[in-house]
Protein backbone atom coordinates (compact mmCIF):
# COMPACT_ATOMS: atom_id res chain seq x y z
CA UNK A 1 0.00 0.00 0.00
CA UNK A 2 1.34 3.27 -0.85
CA UNK A 3 0.24 6.91 -0.18
CA UNK A 4 0.51 9.68 -2.53
CA UNK A 5 -0.10 13.15 -1.56
CA UNK A 6 -1.46 15.73 -4.19
CA UNK A 7 -0.41 19.08 -3.44
CA UNK A 8 -0.40 22.39 -4.42
CA UNK A 9 -0.92 25.96 -3.59
CA UNK A 10 -4.55 25.78 -2.55
CA UNK A 11 -4.90 22.36 -1.40
CA UNK A 12 -3.17 19.02 0.25
CA UNK A 13 -4.37 15.26 0.30
CA UNK A 14 -3.91 11.99 -0.13
CA UNK A 15 -4.39 9.38 -2.28
CA UNK A 16 -3.73 5.81 -0.54
CA UNK A 17 -3.43 2.55 -3.39
CA UNK A 18 -3.13 -0.82 -2.60
CA UNK A 19 -4.09 -3.97 -0.79
CA UNK A 20 -5.79 -2.21 2.53
CA UNK A 21 -6.59 1.44 1.12
CA UNK A 22 -9.83 1.40 2.60
CA UNK A 23 -8.43 1.21 6.20
CA UNK A 24 -7.45 4.84 5.33
CA UNK A 25 -10.60 5.43 5.97
CA UNK A 26 -11.02 4.84 9.77
CA UNK A 27 -9.38 8.07 10.13
CA UNK A 28 -12.88 10.02 8.93
CA UNK A 29 -14.70 8.58 11.81
CA UNK A 30 -13.19 10.96 14.27
CA UNK A 31 -13.56 13.66 12.37
CA UNK A 32 -16.79 14.89 14.10
CA UNK A 33 -19.09 15.12 11.07
CA UNK A 34 -22.64 14.56 12.01
CA UNK A 35 -23.68 11.88 9.57
CA UNK A 36 -21.86 10.07 6.38
CA UNK A 37 -23.03 9.31 3.47
CA UNK A 38 -22.20 6.92 0.51
CA UNK A 39 -22.94 6.98 -3.15
CA UNK A 40 -23.44 3.89 -4.85
CA UNK A 41 -24.48 1.04 -6.72
CA UNK A 42 -27.14 -1.78 -5.98
CA UNK A 43 -25.08 -4.38 -7.56
CA UNK A 44 -21.88 -3.09 -6.88
CA UNK A 45 -22.62 -1.96 -3.26
CA UNK A 46 -24.54 -5.71 -2.86
CA UNK A 47 -21.02 -7.28 -3.24
CA UNK A 48 -18.72 -5.00 -1.51
CA UNK A 49 -20.79 -3.50 1.10
CA UNK A 50 -19.56 -5.97 3.64
CA UNK A 51 -15.57 -6.13 3.28
CA UNK A 52 -15.69 -2.35 2.21
CA UNK A 53 -17.79 -1.42 5.69
CA UNK A 54 -15.42 -4.08 7.98
CA UNK A 55 -12.18 -2.73 6.28
CA UNK A 56 -13.26 1.06 6.38
CA UNK A 57 -15.27 1.37 9.81
CA UNK A 58 -17.83 3.70 8.62
CA UNK A 59 -20.41 1.08 9.52
CA UNK A 60 -22.95 3.99 10.49
CA UNK A 61 -22.65 5.12 6.57
CA UNK A 62 -25.91 5.29 4.84
CA UNK A 63 -26.16 4.67 1.09
CA UNK A 64 -27.62 6.51 -1.49
CA UNK A 65 -28.16 4.52 -4.57
CA UNK A 66 -28.06 5.53 -8.59
CA UNK A 67 -28.61 3.28 -11.52
CA UNK A 68 -25.79 2.01 -12.90
CA UNK A 69 -24.52 3.86 -16.15
CA UNK A 70 -23.60 7.15 -17.76
CA UNK A 71 -27.36 8.37 -17.99
CA UNK A 72 -26.96 8.68 -14.13
CA UNK A 73 -24.32 11.52 -14.98
CA UNK A 74 -26.88 14.50 -15.27
CA UNK A 75 -28.33 17.46 -13.63
CA UNK A 76 -31.76 15.65 -13.04
CA UNK A 77 -29.10 12.98 -10.50
CA UNK A 78 -27.78 15.75 -8.90
CA UNK A 79 -31.53 16.92 -8.01
CA UNK A 80 -32.66 13.44 -7.25
CA UNK A 81 -29.45 12.97 -5.13
CA UNK A 82 -29.61 16.05 -3.10
CA UNK A 83 -33.15 15.96 -2.25
CA UNK A 84 -32.45 12.46 -0.98
CA UNK A 85 -29.79 13.77 1.36
CA UNK A 86 -31.74 16.64 2.09
CA UNK A 87 -34.47 13.93 3.57
CA UNK A 88 -32.09 11.83 5.33
CA UNK A 89 -30.64 15.04 7.27
CA UNK A 90 -27.78 15.71 5.66
CA UNK A 91 -26.07 19.25 6.51
CA UNK A 92 -22.73 21.29 6.30
CA UNK A 93 -21.05 19.05 8.61
CA UNK A 94 -21.75 15.54 6.71
CA UNK A 95 -19.50 13.45 4.36
CA UNK A 96 -20.26 12.17 1.16
CA UNK A 97 -18.16 8.80 0.10
CA UNK A 98 -18.28 8.50 -3.74
CA UNK A 99 -17.62 4.70 -4.05
CA UNK A 100 -18.16 3.33 -7.58
CA UNK A 101 -16.43 4.42 -10.83
CA UNK A 102 -16.22 7.24 -12.71
CA UNK A 103 -19.79 8.24 -13.29
CA UNK A 104 -20.35 8.22 -9.22
CA UNK A 105 -16.77 9.63 -9.08
CA UNK A 106 -18.16 12.07 -11.41
CA UNK A 107 -21.16 13.02 -9.92
CA UNK A 108 -20.63 12.38 -6.20
CA UNK A 109 -17.77 14.99 -6.65
CA UNK A 110 -20.60 17.07 -8.05
CA UNK A 111 -23.18 16.73 -5.79
CA UNK A 112 -20.44 17.22 -2.54
CA UNK A 113 -19.29 20.33 -4.42
CA UNK A 114 -22.48 22.20 -4.48
CA UNK A 115 -25.08 20.72 -1.53
CA UNK A 116 -25.33 23.49 0.79
CA UNK A 117 -22.13 25.03 -0.69
CA UNK A 118 -19.74 22.57 -0.38
CA UNK A 119 -19.38 19.35 1.70
CA UNK A 120 -16.57 16.99 2.71
CA UNK A 121 -15.78 14.09 -0.03
CA UNK A 122 -14.22 11.06 -0.14
CA UNK A 123 -13.34 8.83 -3.46
CA UNK A 124 -13.43 5.46 -3.49
CA UNK A 125 -12.66 4.31 -6.47
CA UNK A 126 -13.86 0.66 -8.07
CA UNK A 127 -12.12 0.67 -12.15
CA UNK A 128 -9.03 0.76 -12.93
CA UNK A 129 -9.70 4.28 -14.83
CA UNK A 130 -10.84 5.92 -11.88
CA UNK A 131 -8.27 4.54 -9.64
CA UNK A 132 -5.44 5.66 -11.57
CA UNK A 133 -7.04 8.52 -13.08
CA UNK A 134 -10.46 10.39 -12.71
CA UNK A 135 -10.62 9.91 -8.54
CA UNK A 136 -7.75 11.98 -8.34
CA UNK A 137 -7.55 15.84 -9.36
CA UNK A 138 -11.02 16.66 -7.93
CA UNK A 139 -12.70 17.70 -11.61
CA UNK A 140 -16.55 16.83 -10.92
CA UNK A 141 -18.95 16.85 -14.03
CA UNK A 142 -22.20 15.67 -15.45
CA UNK A 143 -23.35 15.46 -19.10
CA UNK A 144 -25.47 17.74 -20.41
CA UNK A 145 -27.41 16.03 -23.73
CA UNK A 146 -24.82 14.49 -25.72
CA UNK A 147 -22.45 16.55 -24.39
CA UNK A 148 -19.95 15.13 -21.64
CA UNK A 149 -18.94 16.50 -18.50
CA UNK A 150 -20.10 20.05 -19.81
CA UNK A 151 -21.16 21.38 -16.20
CA UNK A 152 -18.68 20.51 -13.77
CA UNK A 153 -16.51 22.02 -10.97
CA UNK A 154 -12.84 21.54 -9.16
CA UNK A 155 -13.54 20.62 -5.59
CA UNK A 156 -11.04 18.29 -4.25
CA UNK A 157 -12.05 15.30 -2.14
CA UNK A 158 -10.59 14.99 1.20
CA UNK A 159 -9.39 11.40 0.47
CA UNK A 160 -8.72 9.01 -2.33
CA UNK A 161 -8.22 5.19 -1.06
CA UNK A 162 -7.73 2.61 -4.33
CA UNK A 163 -8.01 -1.29 -2.94
CA UNK A 164 -6.95 -3.25 -5.82
CA UNK A 165 -9.04 -6.01 -4.67
CA UNK A 166 -12.57 -4.40 -5.93
CA UNK A 167 -11.13 -4.79 -8.96
CA UNK A 168 -11.75 -8.37 -9.24
CA UNK A 169 -15.48 -8.82 -9.70
CA UNK A 170 -15.17 -6.83 -13.09
CA UNK A 171 -15.39 -8.47 -16.33
CA UNK A 172 -12.84 -8.62 -18.47
CA UNK A 173 -13.41 -6.09 -21.28
CA UNK A 174 -14.48 -3.48 -18.34
CA UNK A 175 -11.25 -4.73 -16.36
CA UNK A 176 -8.89 -4.05 -19.68
CA UNK A 177 -10.48 -1.28 -20.90
CA UNK A 178 -9.07 0.86 -17.78
CA UNK A 179 -5.50 -0.01 -18.73
CA UNK A 180 -5.35 2.20 -22.11
CA UNK A 181 -5.34 5.24 -19.21
CA UNK A 182 -2.53 3.45 -17.76
CA UNK A 183 -0.63 3.43 -21.50
CA UNK A 184 -1.30 7.12 -21.89
CA UNK A 185 0.26 7.48 -18.36
CA UNK A 186 3.38 5.37 -19.54
CA UNK A 187 3.94 7.88 -22.75
CA UNK A 188 3.90 10.83 -20.39
CA UNK A 189 5.81 9.16 -18.02
CA UNK A 190 8.90 7.06 -19.69
CA UNK A 191 10.23 4.03 -20.41
CA UNK A 192 10.14 2.75 -16.30
CA UNK A 193 6.53 2.56 -16.15
CA UNK A 194 6.25 2.17 -20.26
CA UNK A 195 8.53 -1.10 -19.48
CA UNK A 196 6.52 -2.61 -16.74
CA UNK A 197 3.37 -2.33 -18.58
CA UNK A 198 4.58 -4.00 -21.27
CA UNK A 199 6.43 -6.69 -18.96
CA UNK A 200 2.54 -7.13 -17.05
CA UNK A 201 0.33 -7.86 -20.08
CA UNK A 202 0.14 -11.26 -19.94
CA UNK A 203 -0.87 -10.57 -15.76
CA UNK A 204 -3.46 -8.47 -16.14
CA UNK A 205 -6.33 -10.42 -15.31
CA UNK A 206 -9.39 -9.77 -12.57
CA UNK A 207 -8.29 -12.82 -10.83
CA UNK A 208 -5.05 -11.06 -9.98
CA UNK A 209 -6.55 -7.49 -9.72
CA UNK A 210 -5.19 -8.01 -5.82
CA UNK A 211 -1.54 -8.21 -7.07
CA UNK A 212 -1.69 -4.93 -8.90
CA UNK A 213 -1.20 -2.53 -6.25
CA UNK A 214 2.41 -1.49 -7.12
CA UNK A 215 1.76 -0.77 -10.89
CA UNK A 216 -1.32 1.06 -10.12
CA UNK A 217 -0.01 3.38 -7.96
CA UNK A 218 2.97 4.03 -10.10
CA UNK A 219 0.50 5.11 -12.60
CA UNK A 220 -1.89 6.93 -10.17
CA UNK A 221 1.66 8.72 -9.28
CA UNK A 222 1.59 9.96 -12.95
CA UNK A 223 -1.77 11.94 -12.27
CA UNK A 224 -0.57 13.41 -8.79
CA UNK A 225 2.19 14.67 -9.86
CA UNK A 226 0.58 16.49 -12.94
CA UNK A 227 -2.55 17.74 -10.66
CA UNK A 228 0.19 18.60 -8.01
CA UNK A 229 1.70 21.13 -10.09
CA UNK A 230 -1.63 22.34 -12.39
CA UNK A 231 -4.63 21.91 -10.07
CA UNK A 232 -7.01 23.80 -12.57
CA UNK A 233 -5.74 23.13 -15.94
CA UNK A 234 -3.80 26.43 -16.22
CA UNK A 235 -1.38 24.36 -18.84
CA UNK A 236 0.73 21.04 -17.71
CA UNK A 237 -2.64 19.62 -16.66
CA UNK A 238 -3.88 19.66 -20.45
CA UNK A 239 -1.02 16.42 -21.37
CA UNK A 240 -3.56 14.22 -19.67
CA UNK A 241 -5.71 14.82 -22.69
CA UNK A 242 -3.70 13.16 -24.67
CA UNK A 243 -5.85 10.49 -26.58
CA UNK A 244 -8.60 12.09 -25.26
CA UNK A 245 -9.43 14.47 -28.34
CA UNK A 246 -10.37 11.84 -30.75
CA UNK A 247 -11.33 9.45 -27.78
CA UNK A 248 -13.83 11.94 -26.93
CA UNK A 249 -15.38 12.44 -30.68
CA UNK A 250 -15.55 8.45 -31.03
CA UNK A 251 -17.71 8.15 -28.11
CA UNK A 252 -19.89 11.34 -29.23
CA UNK A 253 -20.51 10.10 -32.59
CA UNK A 254 -21.17 6.73 -31.60
CA UNK A 255 -23.80 7.72 -28.90
CA UNK A 256 -21.98 6.52 -26.01
CA UNK A 257 -22.86 2.83 -27.03
CA UNK A 258 -20.16 1.15 -29.09
CA UNK A 259 -16.74 2.11 -26.81
CA UNK A 260 -16.14 2.47 -23.13
CA UNK A 261 -14.27 5.49 -22.33
CA UNK A 262 -11.08 3.21 -21.96
CA UNK A 263 -11.46 1.61 -25.26
CA UNK A 264 -12.25 5.16 -27.10
CA UNK A 265 -8.98 6.22 -25.62
CA UNK A 266 -7.27 3.33 -26.82
CA UNK A 267 -8.38 4.60 -29.97
CA UNK A 268 -7.51 7.86 -29.39
CA UNK A 269 -4.03 6.99 -28.27
CA UNK A 270 -3.46 5.34 -31.77
CA UNK A 271 -4.75 8.19 -33.35
CA UNK A 272 -2.76 10.94 -31.83
CA UNK A 273 0.56 8.17 -32.50
CA UNK A 274 0.08 8.20 -36.25
CA UNK A 275 -0.68 12.17 -36.02
CA UNK A 276 2.32 12.75 -34.31
CA UNK A 277 4.94 10.38 -36.41
CA UNK A 278 2.84 12.06 -39.97
CA UNK A 279 3.76 15.27 -38.36
CA UNK A 280 7.64 14.57 -37.78
CA UNK A 281 7.38 14.48 -34.20
CA UNK A 282 7.77 11.05 -33.33
CA UNK A 283 9.47 8.22 -34.91
CA UNK A 284 8.65 5.31 -36.49
CA UNK A 285 10.71 2.99 -33.81
CA UNK A 286 8.32 4.44 -30.54
CA UNK A 287 5.47 5.36 -32.67
CA UNK A 288 5.26 1.39 -33.57
CA UNK A 289 6.50 0.48 -29.75
CA UNK A 290 3.27 2.57 -28.25
CA UNK A 291 0.91 1.17 -31.04
CA UNK A 292 1.64 -2.30 -30.56
CA UNK A 293 1.29 -2.39 -26.99
CA UNK A 294 -2.35 -0.76 -27.68
CA UNK A 295 -3.34 -3.31 -29.74
CA UNK A 296 -1.72 -6.18 -27.18
CA UNK A 297 -3.85 -4.91 -24.27
CA UNK A 298 -7.47 -5.23 -27.06
CA UNK A 299 -9.33 -5.74 -28.52
CA UNK A 300 -10.77 -3.01 -29.15
CA UNK A 301 -14.54 -2.02 -30.91
CA UNK A 302 -13.80 -1.49 -34.95
CA UNK A 303 -13.68 2.02 -36.46
CA UNK A 304 -13.40 0.86 -39.67
CA UNK A 305 -17.26 1.40 -40.22
CA UNK A 306 -17.69 5.00 -39.04
CA UNK A 307 -17.83 7.96 -40.99
CA UNK A 308 -14.57 10.24 -40.80
CA UNK A 309 -15.81 13.35 -41.56
CA UNK A 310 -18.51 12.66 -38.74
CA UNK A 311 -16.01 11.81 -36.36
CA UNK A 312 -13.35 14.82 -37.52
CA UNK A 313 -16.39 17.29 -36.96
CA UNK A 314 -16.62 16.59 -33.89
CA UNK A 315 -13.10 17.06 -32.68
CA UNK A 316 -13.46 21.22 -32.31
CA UNK A 317 -16.59 20.26 -29.63
CA UNK A 318 -14.10 18.78 -26.82
CA UNK A 319 -13.89 20.40 -23.97
CA UNK A 320 -10.23 21.50 -24.15
CA UNK A 321 -10.81 23.40 -27.58
CA UNK A 322 -10.72 27.30 -27.10
CA UNK A 323 -12.99 29.24 -29.93
CA UNK A 324 -12.62 26.29 -31.82
CA UNK A 325 -9.05 25.91 -31.96
CA UNK A 326 -7.83 22.43 -30.62
CA UNK A 327 -4.94 21.90 -28.24
CA UNK A 328 -3.48 18.44 -29.65
CA UNK A 329 -1.14 16.46 -26.80
CA UNK A 330 1.38 14.36 -29.12
CA UNK A 331 4.15 12.42 -28.19
CA UNK A 332 7.50 13.11 -28.85
CA UNK A 333 8.88 10.05 -27.35
CA UNK A 334 8.40 8.02 -24.76
CA UNK A 335 8.39 10.27 -21.38
CA UNK A 336 7.77 13.35 -23.72
CA UNK A 337 4.62 14.43 -24.97
CA UNK A 338 4.06 18.47 -26.68
CA UNK A 339 0.79 20.64 -27.08
CA UNK A 340 0.41 21.75 -30.52
CA UNK A 341 -2.48 24.18 -31.71
CA UNK A 342 -3.32 24.83 -35.64
CA UNK A 343 -2.24 21.15 -37.15
CA UNK A 344 -3.44 21.29 -40.30
CA UNK A 345 -7.04 19.39 -40.67
CA UNK A 346 -5.50 17.40 -43.60
CA UNK A 347 -2.64 15.87 -41.55
CA UNK A 348 -5.91 15.01 -39.05
CA UNK A 349 -8.15 13.59 -41.32
CA UNK A 350 -5.08 11.45 -42.73
CA UNK A 351 -4.15 10.22 -39.33
CA UNK A 352 -7.89 9.13 -38.61
CA UNK A 353 -8.11 7.17 -42.16
CA UNK A 354 -5.01 5.89 -41.67
CA UNK A 355 -6.06 4.17 -38.39
CA UNK A 356 -9.11 2.78 -39.74
CA UNK A 357 -7.28 1.74 -42.87
CA UNK A 358 -5.00 -0.68 -39.88
CA UNK A 359 -8.11 -1.50 -38.39
CA UNK A 360 -9.99 -3.22 -41.71
CA UNK A 361 -6.05 -5.42 -42.10
CA UNK A 362 -6.32 -6.67 -38.25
Amino acid sequence: MQRLHVTSQTIRYDVVVGRGAWRALREFGRHGYTSIFLLTEGGLWNHWHGPFLRASGLKAARAVFVPAGEASKSVRMVERVAGKLLTQGADRRSLLVAFGGGVIGDLGGFVASTYMRGIDSVQVPTTVVAQVDSAIGGKTAVNVGAMKNLIGTFYPPRLVVADPVVLSTLDDRAFRSGFFEVVKHAVLSGSRLFNEVERSLDTLRPDRAALLGPLLARAARVKVDVVSRDEKEAGLRRVLNLGHTFGHALEEATGYRRFLHGEAVGWGLLAAVRLAELLGLLGPAESQRIAALIRRLGPLPPVRDLKAERVLRLLPRDKKAVGGRIHWVLPERIGKVRIVADVPSFAVRAAFRDVQRADRHD
